[in-house]
């Protein structure tokens, strides 16, 4: 069973290695990130909520965002194992989600962290841009679309989200900072902390997350 959770600074490459890896371990993919944009976009008070706090580079409280993983965490899908991507996100969190992980018998068994520059992550977040239509994802140099502006797929107009500024990337890194880093001592402590370098590219950082993966759960 491989109950997992990525950790890193917003950019480092969460999202991409997370799809990677339920395909490869066919398990859930939970982002606290998604689920709050689902509900933004579905305008549920939870959304409008959520979007007050996104929209300036804040974190959503710990009781909104807690309460969410629970629900989550308990459906069937997850008996199996589940990847976390965007949660825990503070020590507040960290300890939830371990009274979680025994309440449902369901507990975290390895915690991979990206690590990944400071200047890196400003130029990945900087350059996203999102189809407004059917959510495709693109970025100005390094996946450009077939026609600037314009998405492959759907021929909807690409945007950059209010989260994916550079002013709004800077607030983010503070938090990240000050309140998500110290998880990586949080789960060190209890040995569940492992390291892969987020600049590597995608097909290396896969591997040396599938070489941890295996090893914590044979």
């Amino acid at each position: 069973m491989s109950n997992i959770i990525l950790l890193g600074p917003p950019g480092a490459g969460k999202g991409t290695l997370a799809k990677q890896l339920i395909a490869v371990y066919k398990i859930p993919h939970i982002s606290t990130g998604d689920m709050f944009r689902e509900a933004i976009k579905n305008g549920e008070p939870l959304g409008r909520l959520a979007a007050s706090y996104i929209n300036e580079g804040h974190l959503v409280p710990d009781e909104v965002t807690i309460g969410i993983v629970r629900e989550r965490l308990s459906q069937p899908d997850c008996a199996n194992g589940y990847l976390l991507d965007g949660f825990p996100r503070t020590l507040v969190q960290a300890a939830a989600l371990d009274t979680i992980g025994s309440d449902l018998g369901r507990p975290i068994n390895v915690v991979i962290n990206i690590a990944c520059s400071e200047n890196e992550l400003v130029r990945r977040i900087s350059g996203r841009r999102v189809c407004r239509k059917c959510g495709t994802p693109y970025h100005i140099e390094t996946m450009k679309p077939k026609v600037e502006g314009v998405c492959d797929v759907c021929g909807g107009e690409l945007f950059q989200r209010k989260d994916d500024t550079k002013e709004s990337l800077l607030v983010r890194l503070g938090h990240y900072y000050n309140e998500t880093k110290p998880l990586e001592n949080f789960y060190k402590e209890l040995g569940l902390l492992h390291e892969i370098d987020g600049g590597t590219g995608v097909q290396k950082s896969l591997k040396a997350a599938q070489k941890i993966i295996d090893e914590v759960t044979k």
